[in-house]
């Protein structure tokens, strides 16, 4: 199953309208950033590791920084999807990329329909 932006944004604000306090939610956001960080120096030999799935710690953590971002946006009505979609727009004229975000997907989406 996948998920849209729209609807982690959705569920994050029903979950946590009612109570969710966006100051806590950041500090569970740094909280999970420093154990990303945490687990990349684990990756990289800078940190000593029992024979852990890195691979596995390193996808749940980052799931957890979505998390936490995105139920952010959600309290304070951001419409991220939009947000990411414009940012990047900016990013790749100033960066000089090839294509942006919203072109590559409506490539990708285009290469799928003529398959």
């Amino acid at each position: 199953m996948k998920v849209t932006i729209e609807e982690l944004q959705a569920y994050l604000f029903d979950h946590y309208s009612n109570g969710g306090i966006d100051q806590s939610l950041f500090m569970k956001l740094v909280e999970e950033i420093g154990e990303v960080a945490e687990v990349l120096n684990k990756k990289a030999g800078r940190k000593s590791t029992d024979k852990e799935d890195l691979q596995t710690q390193l996808g749940n953590e980052l799931a957890d920084v979505i998390h936490y971002t995105v139920a952010i946006a959600a309290l304070n009505g951001l419409d991220m999807n939009d947000i990411i979609i414009n940012k990047d727009k900016v990013a790749s004229v100033k960066y000089n990329h090839k294509t942006d975000l919203e072109q590559f997907i409506l490539n990708k989406r285009n290469d799928k329909t003529n398959q």
